[in-house]
Formats: structure tokens, sequence, C-alpha cells
């Protein structure tokens, strides 16, 4: 049995901020060799500048995880240059709110691309080389959204719900040691997530809410870290991590 992230090829989309690039930070300074996925690519050269000047292994890529290629790419990139992929940690997301009466189809339609879709392009790209070598893990950031629900949050929600029910459908497809599939449902976190909720008001409520309880990306990412370092023999399936003062 084996563990620990020392060693291990970890490529992560949506790293370009919040939880994704606390993930990158967290995972290289153990020793994990890290391929940084997102769209904003100035953001990731700096990151990767940062980790490599730390004694870091660190990779980048610019990618739309509603592009199926992106991902292939992003998986092909992690091979080439570290011979394999071990951990793909699906992290970009994107938030709209509002009634669902308000019929906002176009923001529905993103977030099912970017939340729902982006999570299978990720599986699509990340599966055929796990099974190829063996072994690897899907770690995937949900949300308590999906767990506790409230109104206007319900498309938002329904998608983060369905990567969850899709997750614990793999990893019953996958009891043959190979695959381990994890899903991490943050709350509150200090990220840009709500900058781009459209209702002005919502918007600085939410800011508000998070300024007031939101708990730092590290602590998702050295839960990220906790589901990587495992023993093979050993699968954290569902986790929540949120404020303790959240309700």
């Amino acid at each position: 049995m084996t563990g620990g992230s020392d060693g291990k090829v970890v490529a992560i989309t949506g790293a370009s901020s919040g939880i994704g690039a606390a993930t990158a930070v967290e995972l290289a300074t153990r020793g994990a060799a890290v391929v940084l996925g997102a769209r904003r690519t100035d953001r990731l050269d700096s990151l990767v500048e940062r980790i490599r000047a730390e004694g870091g292994r660190a990779e980048m890529l610019e990618v739309d995880v509603t592009k199926r290629a992106d991902l292939k790419r992003l998986v092909a990139l992690a091979v080439d240059r570290f011979g394999r992929l071990d951990v793909l940690v699906g992290n970009a997301g994107i938030a709209r709110t509002g009634p669902v009466a308000d019929l906002d189809v176009d923001d529905w339609d993103a977030m099912i691309d970017v939340n729902l879709r982006g999570v299978l392009h990720g599986v699509a790209a990340a599966l055929p080389v796990f099974r190829n070598q063996g072994s690897g893990h899907l770690v995937t950031i949900v949300s308590t959204s999906g767990l506790k629900i409230v109104p206007t949050q319900a498309v938002y929600a329904g998608a983060k719900n369905a990567v969850r029910t899709m997750l614990e459908a793999l990893r019953q497809e996958s009891t043959d040691g190979v695959l381990r599939t994890t899903s991490i449902s943050p709350g509150f976190v200090r990220t840009e997530l709500v900058d781009h909720v459209d209702d002005p008001g919502q918007r600085e409520r939410l800011r508000h809410t998070m300024a007031e309880l939101g708990i730092p990306p590290d602590a998702v990412a050295r839960a990220v870290a906790f589901a990587i370092e495992q023993p093979d023999d050993v699968e954290i399936g569902d986790m929540s991590i949120r404020p303790t003062r959240q309700g």
C-alpha cells in the first residue's frame, strides 16, 4: 500500500485562483508535480513561477473545461511531462443565482456546461489513462449548496448534485481497485465565485456572508490532500467542509 502526495502527478482545473490555486500550492509543497489548467493564463504563469521558485514541479495549460479537447490536452501534458497522471482535481466551477421563474436559460446552460459537462470531460480524458496505468483518483469539488437546498440556487445545486450522483455511480462501477472517487463539498470559502452573480443585491449579500463566515481556500486544499494521501485501499468518498458557524 502507498500513500502521501510526494511523487504523485496531479492535474487541477480552475487552478488560477481560489481553491484550485491553493490546492496547487499545497500539493506542490507536499512533493506532488502539479499540472494546472484554467482560462486566465497570466495567473497560471505567476503560480507556476511561484511553485518552481519554491522548489516544486509545475506545468500549465490554457483550459476551458467546456471544451473536451482542452481536458484531453491537460491530461496529455501531465503524461508527456511527468510520465503518468495519478489524480485529476475537477475544481472549475461557476455560480449563477436567481429564481427559476426568471428563466435565465443562458445562465442555466453556462452552469451545466462548466459544472457538469466540464467534470464529465475530465472523466472522459482521465479514465482511459487511469485504466491503462492500473490506478487513478478523481477528486471533484462539489458544494454544500447541493446538500442544503435553498431558493435561487436550484440549477446550481442541481448541477452539483448531478456530479455527486455521477461520481457515486462511477465508484460503484469501479470496485476493481483501479479508480478512487472523492467528492468534496465546501461551504462558504473566500473565493471569487460570487463575483459573477448577476443580481447586485444577491451578490453583495453573498459577499458579506463570505467575508463574515468564509474559511480560506487553504482549508479545502488540505482536505484534497487528505483524500489523496490515503493508502491505495482507502477511498474517501464524500466529504463536507464548511465554516464552524455556517448553518
